[in-house]
């Protein structure tokens, strides 16, 4: 199990705990915070990114250390991890509060505004939009959060599955740790966080409980879900003709079973699978 499930689920998911989504969450000042600093002020995602690129020339000592202490400073205020569909579906039903929001490090990354983040909780869904409004006397930095749209459960879990089929993997996030009150859908391109974690060495969310493994005798060799691996987890073996699985690559969202018609891809726990059981 992941750090957070040993300190904040008692050795099971620890975002599947009910206690985890604090009916008081936007009612916590220091958690507000955290909301507003992190999806109002696109500006310090960028300028966080830059400080990366200077790090480059570091010596190696110098980079452990920041990028240790940056990860240590998320996993206390706002981190993630790596949540397959299945999963996302029972997060879904444990709230009754869903709004779809922007993506504010797609936002700092691109300066597009796409909604696929969202705001998730107990209680509170009228809390949102005066949460995101920017305080007074100052512009927003970031996208717009004047039409916080609500959503029932189903009608996210709809529009998630539809992300999944384009690629994009998902994750649950924390505003305050351990209170959970996000669910987003990343990709290696435009997302800031996955950015961060795969190719900055900057760990910004957990992989997930899961990982891949394919069955041969099912598996074709169409090698669609490659397409789909957002890790460079899913490979080719001419000899054989079959997809295959790094496991110390794959980061266990689920994302590939999407692609496969055969349903050749199942995913499991990753404390079953000694090459992956302690990578996190």
């Amino acid at each position: 199990m992941c750090e957070f499930c040993h300190k904040h689920g008692d050795g099971k998911k620890w975002y599947l705990q009910a206690r985890n989504y604090s009916a008081d969450l936007l009612n916590d000042e220091r958690r507000r915070r955290i909301v507003r600093e992190t999806l109002l002020d696109a500006s310090a995602l960028t300028d966080g990114f830059r400080q990366l690129d200077r790090l480059e020339g570091a010596p190696e000592s110098v980079q452990r250390t920041v990028k240790a202490l940056a990860s240590r400073r998320m996993k206390r205020d706002h981190f993630g991890q790596v949540v397959p569909i299945d999963d996302v579906a029972a997060i879904l039903e444990l709230v009754n509060s869903v709004v779809q929001v922007p993506c504010v490090c797609r936002y700092a990354a691109t300066h597009r505004e796409v909604g696929y983040c969202y705001g998730i909780t107990i209680d509170g869904a009228g809390q949102w939009q005066d949460l995101l409004a920017p305080p007074p006397g100052k512009a927003a930095d970031g996208p717009s959060f004047s039409e916080v749209q609500q959503l029932s459960a189903a009608e996210a879990l709809a529009q998630i599955r539809g992300y999944e089929k384009d690629g994009l993997c998902h994750t649950v996030w924390t505003f305050g740790t351990p209170f959970i009150g996000g669910l987003c859908n990343c990709d290696r391109v435009d997302c800031l966080a996955m950015q961060a974690t795969v190719q900055r060495g900057v760990k910004a969310f957990f992989r997930a409980e899961y990982v891949a493994e394919i069955d041969a005798d099912a598996c074709t060799g169409c090698r669609s879900c490659m397409r789909l691996c957002q890790f460079g987890a899913l490979g080719y073996g001419a000899l054989n003709a079959k997809a295959q699985v790094d496991q110390r690559a794959c980061y266990g969202c689920g994302v590939c079973r999407a692609a496969c018609s055969k349903e050749a891809i199942r995913l499991r726990p990753r404390s079953e699978t000694p090459v992956a059981a302690r990578l996190w």
